[in-house]
């Protein structure tokens, strides 16, 4: 598991690099005001439904079950049922879009209803999601192939097409001068990235003879079961876009550059919740999946126990960051051109509020994987309405006091109430083995995080003092500090775990 969860991460953590330089790039060219406002609803409208429809419920019902289809039927099996599932989730997509193309003014007045009092931002808005939203189209046929390619452990293309989303920007908005605004350029560059992904992975299905096409479809028990799998995963993913709808919303209606905030702030907070957490849950799905179809109970638990294992070790070092260094963070990567050192204060404030529930967030993909590969996806949702529910709740009550920190705060609470929910249902079912390694090794993760997150803290300020007067000093204040905190937090790893610790996760990998 080790292998593929290192190859999804490696592809995930280019695709962070590239996203660093891309929104480096758009805080200068956008900077945190009305434009970019504008540009974050128009990107997050398609992005809403691709994590309802796509990303989340899709990958969590058609993996596992493209996989029983395979292992039970073969290959002509399963290419039939990829086909009948690809003209269905086709057919409804264009539906979909050539709604929100009719409708597109009245899913602003619904998503950023604070944009009406703004003219120009609420226009802007309206023509930039028009152009945004067939991003949606593409995005979802990258997701139907990504999840066949990983059903055959094949992780790399997937992993590997959000890398052409940043290329795609980062390229537009350095033709910005050629558009009516900057906006406009991010939006056409998210449009091309969506064709250059479905390009990239429908390629590599097709090389491995598992392209989807276009068949009448039948719905057949393989198609029907998949539904009934499908339903709950998007309620239960719809629960989650609530929460974040709100966030738009909410952020809307806070003074402009909230909701700006908010984006620099997630995408920071994004960086280990893909490079670490995603990876962790799409690699222990299908390994999950393939070991309960071979009656493999025990093999299926020890995979999410070191799924576990593996998030934590590498979760630390960021949490620390986060918690200590925030405004720092922010500093050193976006204040240049528009950006401000105001704008990254508020959006390090805001990074710190997210940072309380980045273990949840990391965690909650390999956590549900135990449903998800018995075919369970109704389970989860309880957990996920549950959560969303109280996330939005504590949104209105905080966003007074607290603005977009209220806002990020009581998603980080919600990820807990999630978590502690799911993992809660699991052992009620039988379902939660955690073993004795992974409690030892836990705490030994949380006394070595906490050294480096009082390393960071108390260090900052000596180090900014050094370097002042430099030209980059933040971002040189941020790399020492970061390579002395980094280095204590592996030394003490080394300390506490030893050699034979880390052999058995290369022998897990050899063995494979």
């Amino acid at each position: 598991m080790i292998k593929p969860f290192l190859t999804v991460g490696g592809y995930t953590l280019l695709s962070r690099v590239t996203g660093f330089i891309r929104d480096i790039i758009m805080a200068a060219v956008l900077g945190a005001g009305p434009v970019a406002d504008a540009f974050f609803v128009a990107f997050r409208l398609p992005n809403h439904f691709r994590a309802i429809f796509a990303e989340g419920a899709f990958n969590a019902a058609f993996v596992p079950a493209y996989a029983r289809v395979r292992a039970q039927g073969g290959e002509a099996r399963a290419g039939l049922f990829a086909d009948h599932i690809f003209t269905i989730l086709l057919a409804s997509q264009i539906v979909l879009l050539v709604l929100a193309l009719l409708f597109t003014p009245q899913a602003i007045d619904l998503l950023a209803p604070g944009f009406s009092d703004d003219t120009k931002r609420y226009a802007l808005a309206v023509d930039l999601t028009r152009i945004t939203f067939p991003y949606l189209l593409m995005i979802t046929l990258v997701t139907l192939y990504g999840g066949i390619l990983n059903a055959l452990q094949r992780f790399a293309a997937a992993s590997a097409a959000p890398i052409l989303l940043n290329l795609s920007l980062i390229v537009a908005l350095l033709l910005a001068v050629y558009f009516p605004t900057p906006g406009h350029a991010a939006a056409w560059g998210v449009v091309v990235s969506g064709v250059l992904q479905a390009l990239l992975v429908g390629g590599d299905s097709f090389r491995q003879g598992v392209l989807a096409r276009l068949r009448r479809p039948v719905f057949d028990a393989d198609v029907k079961q998949f539904f009934r799998a499908l339903g709950p995963a998007t309620v239960g993913s719809a629960g989650v876009q609530l929460a974040l709808f709100a966030d738009t919303i909410i952020g809307s209606l806070l003074p402009a550059g909230a909701i700006s905030a908010l984006y620099y702030a997630d995408r920071i907070n994004q960086l280990p919740i893909g490079v670490i957490g995603i990876a962790a849950g799409t690699v222990v799905l299908p390994e999950m999946s393939r070991r309960l179809a071979a009656g493999d109970d025990a093999g299926a638990a020890n995979a999410q126990n070191r799924a576990f294992e593996f998030t934590l070790l590498l979760a630390m070092p960021c949490l620390a960051a986060f918690i200590a260094i925030p405004d720092l963070i922010m500093r050193a990567l976006f204040v240049r051109g528009a950006f401000t050192i105001a704008d990254a204060d508020a959006a390090g404030a805001t990074l710190a509020a997210y940072a309380v529930g980045l273990l949840p967030f990391l965690l909650i993909r390999s956590a549900v994987a135990t449903f998800f590969a018995r075919g369970d996806t109704a389970t989860p949702v309880k957990a996920s309405l549950t959560a969303a529910a109280v996330n939005i709740g504590l949104k209105v009550v905080l966003m007074g006091p607290l603005a977009q920190i209220g806002l990020a705060l009581a998603t980080s609470i919600g990820a807990w109430i999630n978590l502690t929910l799911v993992v809660w249902l699991a052992h009620r079912a039988g379902h939660a083995r955690v073993d004795g390694r992974l409690r030892r090794s836990t705490a030994k993760f949380l006394i070595a995080g906490a050294t480096m997150t009082a390393i960071l803290w108390l260090g900052a300020a000596p180090t900014a003092r050094l370097f002042q007067g430099w030209p980059a000093s933040a971002l040189l204040t941020l790399a020492t500090i970061g390579v002395v905190g980094g280095t204590v937090y592996a030394v003490m790893i080394f300390a506490m775990f030893g050699r034979s610790w880390l052999l058995a996760f290369r022998a897990r990998r050899g063995a494979r």
